[in-house]
C-alpha cells in the first residue's frame, strides 16, 4: 500500500473514535463546576453594575459641579474650583492645566435666500468697518455670509487673508446666532464662480437697509450667489432699524478679534510701555501714501513734492489729482506735520517725560522732519525699536498686520492723539469710547494750523497760543456726545464706527451699574 492508502483508513479510525467520544456521549458538567460558573456569572454582575453605577455619579457630579463647587465643594483640590478663586491652581506651574469652557450661541435657524460674496477694499480699519457692515446685510436679507475677501491690490500690496488677520473660528462662530457664516462657497457654486459665472457689482454708497432689501435682495434670489466688489462705506451712518446699529458694534467689538499671535503680540508692547509708566499713542498720519491722496505739501522739498504728485498720478483710483496744498491745509484737511503736532502737544501741556508710541508707517522725510518732536519728546518708540527684528520678522511686507499691531496699542493708551481724521483714527476713537470714553484728543485742524502760523510769524505770543490750543480742545477729548447728522451730506457728518452712540452706555449710567 502506498502513503495514501495508509492514511486513509487511520483518518477514518481517527473520526470515529472521535464521533463515539463527542458525537455520541453528551457533556456532563459536575456539580462543583456548575457553582463555579453561577458564582463567576455573579461577580461580573457586580462589576458592571458598579461601573455603570460610577460613571453615573461622575456625570451628575460633573454637571453639579460649576453650581455647587465654590460653595459645597469648597477647599476640594480639584476641577470644581472656579478659576478665580483663590484655591485656583497657579497658571505658571507647568502641571495645572486650566481648560477653558467655551460657550457658543445657538445656531440662529432661518431660510437661506442664498449667498454673498463681499470683497473688502482699503486698509485695515476700512475693511474692518466694511465687514461689519456686510455681516449685518447677510443678517437682514437672511443670506448666508462667505467670510470676506481682504484688499491685496491697494497701495500697500498686503497679500494677508482673513484668518491671517482676523480669528476666523471665533468670527464665525461667534455670529451664529445672527447670520450663517462660511468659509467658502459649496462646491457646485464655487465651480461656478471660478468659471467667471457670478453676478458682481459695487453697492451704491451711504445706503439705508431698504436699497439692500428692495435692490440686492432680488438678485440674490435670481443668481443665487452675488458678489459685491466695493464695500467702503456702503451702509448709512443713521436712519437704519436699532437691531442693525447694535449688530454692527457687535461685530465690531466682540467678533473681530485679532488672531492670538497678533494679539499676544499687542500685550507684549503693552507691558514693555506699562513697565516704564503712563504713554500716549500718536497716530502720526504722516506717511508717504497719505500725502500723496491729499495732495499736502507743507514743509516738503521741491523734490518731496513732485515725487507724491508722480505717485497721485501713477493711481487712477485716486480721483483727485490737481490740489492746492496751502488752502487745503487752511481748510483742515491735510494731516498735521511732525512740527505742527510737536507744537500742539507742548501746548496741552502734554509732559516732556511721557512715552510717546508712534502708531504709523514709516514718516515720509525720515529723521528730518522728526527732529522737532523728538527734541521735544526724547522718549519717542516704536514697535520696531521696543521689538526685535525676530518678533516682528513674520509681519514685514503685510501692512495690515503691523497696523493691527498698532490698533491694540493704540485702545489701551492714557491718551490717544490722532493727527488726522483717517480711518483708524476713527474706528480707534469709537472703540475707545465703547470701553468707556477713553481720552481721545479730536484735533481742530482748521483752527491749530491758523494758530500755529500766527505763532510762527510772531504774531500770537506762547502763552496766548497755548491757552487758545486748550480753550479749543477741553470739550474735544472723546468725551460722550451726539453724532451730527447732515441729511444727504453723509460724507459730513459723524462717522457712526467714530461715535456708535446707539451702543454706548452713558458715564451715568455706568456709574448706577
Amino acid at each position: 500500500m502506498g502513503i495514501k492508502s495508509l492514511w486513509i483508513p487511520r483518518m477514518c479510525r481517527f473520526e470515529k473514535v472521535m464521533g463515539s467520544e463527542y458525537g455520541k456521549r453528551p457533556m456532563v458538567l459536575k456539580p462543583g463546576a456548575e457553582k463555579l460558573k453561577a458564582s463567576r456569572m455573579k461577580l461580573w454582575m457586580i462589576r458592571a453594575t458598579t461601573t455603570v453605577l460610577l460613571w453615573t455619579c461622575v456625570v451628575q457630579l460633573t454637571a453639579l459641579g460649576e453650581m455647587w463647587g465654590p460653595r459645597v465643594l469648597k477647599g476640594w483640590p480639584s476641577c470644581f474650583t472656579p478659576s478665580d478663586s483663590p484655591l485656583s491652581p497657579n497658571p505658571s506651574s507647568t502641571a495645572s492645566v486650566i481648560l477653558e469652557k467655551v460657550v457658543l450661541p445657538p445656531k440662529r435657524m432661518y431660510k437661506n435666500n442664498g449667498y454673498l460674496m463681499v470683497s473688502c477694499n482699503g486698509g485695515l480699519n476700512q475693511m474692518r468697518a466694511a465687514i461689519c457692515d456686510m455681516v449685518a446685510i447677510a443678517r437682514y436679507l437672511n443670506v448666508t455670509l462667505i467670510v470676506p475677501e481682504l484688499d491685496k491690490a491697494s497701495f500697500w500690496a498686503d497679500p494677508s487673508e482673513f484668518q491671517d488677520i482676523f480669528d476666523m473660528d471665533h468670527f464665525i462662530t461667534s455670529l451664529r446666532d445672527e447670520v450663517r457664516i462660511l468659509r467658502e462657497l459649496p462646491p457646485r457654486l464655487k465651480r461656478r464662480v471660478e468659471l467667471g459665472m457670478v453676478y458682481s457689482m459695487p453697492p451704491v454708497s451711504w445706503s439705508d437697509i431698504s436699497y439692500y432689501h428692495n435692490q440686492i435682495l432680488p438678485l440674490i434670489q435670481k443668481y443665487k450667489v452675488v458678489h459685491l466688489n466695493k464695500t467702503d462705506s456702503r451702509l448709512a451712518n443713521n436712519g437704519l432699524p436699532l437691531q442693525i446699529q447694535k449688530l454692527r458694534c457687535r461685530v465690531n467689538y466682540a467678533a473681530l478679534r485679532f488672531t492670538p499671535q497678533i494679539e499676544e503680540l499687542g500685550k507684549r508692547v503693552i507691558r514693555m510701555l506699562r513697565q516704564n509708566g503712563p504713554f500716549l499713542v500718536l497716530h502720526l498720519r504722516y506717511e508717504m501714501d497719505m500725502l500723496a491722496f491729499s495732495g499736502c505739501t507743507q514743509g516738503c522739498t521741491d523734490e518731496e513734492a513732485e515725487e507724491l504728485t508722480r505717485m497721485r498720478y501713477a493711481y487712477p483710483w485716486w480721483k483727485e489729482k490737481v490740489i492746492n496744498s496751502d488752502l487745503k491745509r487752511k481748510d483742515g484737511f491735510c494731516p498735521l506735520t511732525p512740527e505742527e503736532t510737536a507744537l500742539i502737544l507742548r501746548a496741552l501741556d502734554i509732559d516732556r517725560s511721557v512715552q510717546i508710541y508712534i502708531a504709523a508707517g514709516e514718516i515720509y522725510g525720515g529723521q528730518r522732519r522728526m527732529a522737532a518732536l523728538t527734541a521735544a519728546y526724547p522718549n519717542v518708540v516704536r514697535k520696531e525699536t521696543l521689538l526685535e527684528p525676530s518678533d516682528l520678522r513674520f509681519f514685514q511686507n503685510h501692512s495690515s498686520q503691523m497696523a493691527a499691531l498698532d490698533y491694540l496699542v493704540s485702545l489701551e493708551s492714557d491718551i490717544f492723539v490722532p493727527t488726522y481724521d483717517g480711518n483708524m483714527a476713527k474706528v480707534v476713537e469709537g472703540h475707545r469710547r465703547y470701553l468707556g470714553f477713553r481720552k481721545t484728543v479730536l484735533l481742530d485742524r482748521k483752527l491749530i494750523v491758523e494758530l500755529v502760523d500766527q505763532y510762527n510769524n510772531g504774531s500770537l505770543g506762547w502763552d496766548e497760543f497755548s491757552s487758545a490750543v486748550k480753550a479749543a480742545h477741553a470739550s474735544r477729548m472723546g468725551m460722550p456726545s451726539r453724532r451730527v447728522v447732515i441729511p444727504d451730506r453723509p460724507k459730513e457728518e459723524d462717522y457712526f464706527y467714530a461715535n456708535p452712540q446707539e451702543c454706548l452706555q452713558q458715564a451715568d449710567e455706568r456709574g448706577t451699574t
